[in-house]
This record gives structure tokens, C-alpha cells and sequence, in this order.
């Protein structure tokens, strides 16, 4: 592994790609309030806001790695912060809820590609201490983002409302594409290429999506019961698949069951 020229760009890069998931996040739960009185919905429909990022955002980072030590960490890292960046934008102008909820999940979508191969990035860069370092800063970085963003949002969400917030990400991701472009080298894992778990992640996104609304749905007096005991059913029925799917797969499943597996120590044995 050969040191990079410029370590600090490296991990500015990484910190910037991985800082808009942590910032839009915190920014849009300060903007609830406005955004549920500027397009007149309720608090259980206007919890998708949250719900619609981080759904696909939870299921899909596993695959989004994989996806990264496959066909290139620097690759996918910029193609994550670019389909972050083209969900914003229009999210500004955004006329309905339902617009809205469609741009914050291609926006979680977009964080679950950059995220892992934002640290991937800084693993494939650095090794011993300086790996340390580097990662401890990217986790420091993301901690402060995450604080910073509530307070920086509130004050925008008081000043011009709520749609400004989402030009925040412009600038960031801007410069973390520009960063990553000029000075990362790309990194992929030298291996037999394996096709990706596409199956696994469209039914963890599924099942977990319809067991949310029924729990969110649930909350409101007017949705049908048939309709609520259904979506159950379906996504108890969905992450069933989802586990049988990952245990055909074996190592190369999106989340392999040998990662919960037990090791008894002996004397004669490490775990």
C-alpha cells in the first residue's frame, strides 16, 4: 500500500462525501415542524420525511460497500455524493409530500453508496496508525456535523425557510467529488467477481418498508385495519425471504450469517 501524496485531501474528501448523510439528516428533523405547516400534512405522514431516507439508507449500505470493493471505492463513492446531489436540488421546489418522500429516499439511497466507500476510501489509503487516525477523523468530523447541523438548520429553517436547506448539500458534495477526483487513487478488493445480493437488499428495503408504514399507519384512527394487518403480514412474510435468501447466499450474502456466529475460546483456540 503506497502512502498518498496528499493524506489530508484524502480524508478532507472522505469527511465531506460522509458529512452530507450526517448533516441532511439532522437538518430535515429541525425543518419538520415548517415543512408539515408549508404542505399541510400531519405528524404520521410527515414522519416519512425521516422514514423514507432512512429506510433505504439502513437496507442498502451493506450492498453499497459491496458494490464499492467490486467495482471501485472512489467510483462509487462519487457516484453516491452525485445521486445525493441531483435528489436535493429539486427537493428545494418540491410542490407535495409525495415529491418530497421520492426525493429523500433516492437521497438515502445515494448515502448508502457513499458512506461505506467514503471509509473504505480511507482504509484502502492509509495503513497502522495513520489508518487509525484517518478513521478517528472521519468519526470526529461526522459527530460534529451531525451536532452542528440542528443548530446551523434552525437558524436557516427561522431565517428563509425550509426549503433553502437542502442547497446546503451543493457546496459539500461539490467539493468532496472535486477532492476525491484529484487526489484518491481508486482501490477494489482483488478477488473472483461475485454478483451483488440485489435480491436480498430489494426484500430487507421491502419487508422493513411496509412493517414502518404499518406501525406508522397504526398510530392514525382512519387506516383500515385489513390494510394495516396485510402490510404486516407482508413484511414479516418479505424479511422471512430476506433471511432465507441470505442463508442460500452463504459468504457472499449482503448480511452473512457467519457474522453472528459464536466462538468458544479453549486453550487450544482463538476467536
Amino acid at each position: 500500500m503506497n502512502k498518498p501524496r496528499h493524506p489530508r485531501a484524502v480524508v478532507f474528501a472522505s469527511v465531506l462525501g460522509s458529512s452530507l448523510a450526517f448533516v441532511d439528516g439532522s437538518v430535515v428533523n429541525v425543518a419538520l415542524p415548517t415543512i408539515g405547516h408549508d404542505l399541510r400534512v400531519g405528524p404520521a405522514a410527515l414522519a416519512w420525511t425521516v422514514n423514507a431516507y432512512l429506510l433505504p439508507l439502513s437496507a442498502l449500505i451493506l450492498l453499497g460497500g459491496a458494490a464499492g470493493d467490486r467495482y471501485g471505492r472512489r467510483r462509487l463513492f462519487v457516484l453516491g455524493i452525485a445521486i445525493f446531489l441531483v435528489a436535493s436540488v429539486p427537493r428545494s421546489s418540491a410542490p407535495s409530500l409525495s415529491c418530497l418522500l421520492a426525493g429523500r429516499a433516492l437521497q438515502g439511497i445515494g448515502a448508502a453508496i457513499l458512506m461505506p466507500n467514503s471509509l473504505a476510501m480511507l482504509s484502502a489509503s492509509f495503513a497502522g496508525e495513520a489508518r487509525g487516525r484517518a478513521i478517528g477523523a472521519w468519526a470526529a468530523a461526522g459527530a460534529i456535523a451531525g451536532a452542528v447541523g440542528p443548530v446551523f438548520g434552525g437558524w436557516i429553517v427561522d431565517l428563509a425557510g425550509w426549503r433553502p436547506i437542502f442547497f446546503l448539500n451543493l457546496p459539500i458534495g461539490a467539493g468532496g467529488i472535486w477532492l476525491a477526483l484529484r487526489y484518491t487513487t481508486e482501490s477494489r478488493e482483488r478477488r473472483e467477481e461475485r454478483s451483488l445480493d440485489w435480491a436480498g437488499g430489494l426484500a430487507a428495503t421491502m419487508g422493513l418498508g411496509l412493517l414502518v408504514w404499518a406501525l406508522t399507519a397504526a398510530a392514525e384512527s382512519g387506516t383500515p385495519r385489513d390494510s394495516l394487518v396485510w402490510a404486516t403480514v407482508a413484511g414479516i412474510a418479505l424479511m422471512v425471504l430476506f433471511l432465507w435468501l441470505e442463508q442460500r447466499r452463504g459468504d457472499d450474502a449482503l448480511m452473512p450469517f457467519g457474522l453472528f456466529g459464536t466462538c468458544r475460546p479453549s486453550p487450544a483456540s482463538v476467536c
